[in-house]
């Protein structure tokens, strides 16, 4: 079984709230402990899932609710899989090899003040809550945001809490960056 498959399995036992553990993946998938650990940190780190341990059900949790990102597939995941998880390959993969990439939407609660900047993501939009809050859909993460820096607009992530922290460490980074 590949990573990509082993990462969906979580997610789903995650969702369900069963409490899977580094123990009950390496079992089920066959991989080493230390593998199995690797993939929580890689769902926690790389896809800002709010994953946490609860100590009395010995396994993890999420902190609040999460919408896996990326769902990749591919008849060559053994060479596209390292390249996920930042291992280095030692095949580089070609522009001819078939990945299929399915965008699965990220969602967040941005709070607008302002109509005008609430009109220009029209296109993000998919519902108004209460409040001057919308619920927007994207699949770049990073497009998304930085369409809401170029309009020079204020706005507040509601949720997820990641992303919000997501935006605040680019923040902090670019003004330490900048300091003279």
């Amino acid at each position: 079984m590949n990573a990509n498959i082993r990462i969906q399995w979580l997610h789903k036992k995650l969702t369900m709230k069963s409490y899977p553990n580094a123990q009950r993946l390496a079992e089920r998938f066959g991989i080493s402990h230390r593998q199995a650990q690797r993939d929580f940190d890689y769902l926690r780190r790389e896809l800002g899932a709010p994953i946490a341990y609860d100590n009395s059900r010995k396994g993890f949790y999420y902190e609040e609710s999460y919408v896996l990102p990326v769902l990749l597939s591919s008849d060559n995941d053994d060479l596209y899989i390292p390249e996920i998880f930042n291992v280095h390959s030692k095949q580089e993969l070609g522009a001819d090899e078939s990945i299929i990439q399915m965008q699965i939407p990220y969602s967040a609660t941005i709070e607008i003040k302002n109509k005008l900047t609430a009109l220009e993501l029209s296109n993000y939009i998919v519902a108004r809550g209460p409040h001057d809050r919308y619920v927007c859909e994207f699949h770049s993460v990073e497009k998304f945001l930085g369409l809401l820096l170029s309009m020079d607009a204020d706005f507040r992530i509601v949720e997820p809490y990641w992303l919000r922290e997501k935006i605040l460490r680019s923040a902090r980074r670019v003004v330490e960056n900048n300091k003279e």
